[in-house]
């Protein structure tokens, strides 16, 4: 198993710890991504808790509230090709007016969701063009898998370089919708981790970048990028802000514009407003940041 899919198990451990996912169900969707028997059983005491009651029920979210950002614009879904000439899917929001610059969304584990959606819509209403691509296009797409269970462990079994690659094809297709302007990126969770990925390997379509709470790959080198970069961690957060001193140390080694912001008093996925653990003071907060940061970085 590799480093995403590592991290996808060890992210169900820890919804099984605080209560978000009973045994039976945290085992499942262990199974799922091939860890069974005494190494899922492992992992899960590892991480100790869990649901006492058998339910896996949400624990209790740390804010509530409405989304943050406007409300979104509308959202469609678009198909775009590949070098090769594959077509892949995504969903594509634009602005009234002109657009100050490109954004490209990146998914959670659970794949192009309505949350991501409504995400790339308010980037469109705050006047940036936004395309979502489906990570999952080459599986047939994020809703004709349906278990989100399924959906993850799929996302596991995708090698980092494929994701990587159709990122890449996503940027391209951004570009040609918004000739001569900018490009940033946000990813969320697991898209974060590939926000990381696409600093590493240097794609040069970026002007910025902003990775909320996202797994680091191993021994980052971005020395072959040029965007600036807006990290996102949450305090609560322990295994994601485990390589969060690494993310900044490499930061500044390749010489890259960069601040690292922690929330305090939130968890990992604060801003997915449709989560147990939605913050809405911390997400409206950490959304004008990402304004701020393409303001001076994308629509300049």
């Amino acid at each position: 198993m590799g480093s995403l899919g590592r991290y996808l198990a060890e992210e169900i451990a820890v919804d099984h710890a605080d209560g978000l996912l009973n045994r039976r169900e945290a085992l499942r969707r262990l199974g799922l991504l091939g860890v069974t028997g005494v190494a899922a059983s492992t992992l899960l005491a590892a991480c100790g808790g869990g649901a006492k009651d058998g339910s896996g029920s949400a624990a209790a979210s740390t804010g509530g509230g409405p989304p943050a950002g406007p409300t979104p614009r509308p959202v469609v879904p678009v198909s775009y090709p590949d070098p090769t000439g594959t077509m892949l899917n995504g969903a594509w929001s634009e602005p009234e007016a002109e657009p100050l610059g490109g954004v490209l969304v990146i998914h959670e584990n659970k794949g192009l969701t309505d949350h991501i959606r409504s995400v790339a819509g308010r980037f469109a209403a705050s006047g940036y063009a936004a395309l979502a691509p489906d990570l999952l296009s080459r599986e047939g797409g994020t809703a004709a898998i349906g278990d989100p269970a399924k959906v993850t462990a799929t996302l596991g079994t995708v090698a980092p370089a494929r994701l990587v690659a159709d990122l890449r094809s996503a940027l391209a297709e951004l570009s040609v919708r918004v000739e001569a302007r900018k490009l940033g990126t946000v990813g969320f969770c697991f898209g974060g981790g590939l926000v990381w990925r696409l600093l590493a390997a240097g794609e040069p379509k970026l002007s910025a970048a902003v990775p909320f709470y996202g797994p680091l790959p191993d021994k980052p080198d971005f020395s072959r990028s040029g965007a600036a970069v807006l990290a996102v961690y949450a305090e609560s957060d322990a295994r994601v802000n485990a390589s969060r001193d690494a993310a900044e140390a490499a930061l500044t080694a390749a010489g890259l514009p960069h601040d690292v912001v922690t929330y305090p008093g939130v968890d990992h996925a604060f801003f997915n407003d449709t989560g147990p653990r939605y913050n809405a003071e911390a997400a409206a907060d950490a959304y004008q940041r990402v304004l701020n940061w393409f303001e001076r970085y994308v629509a300049t």
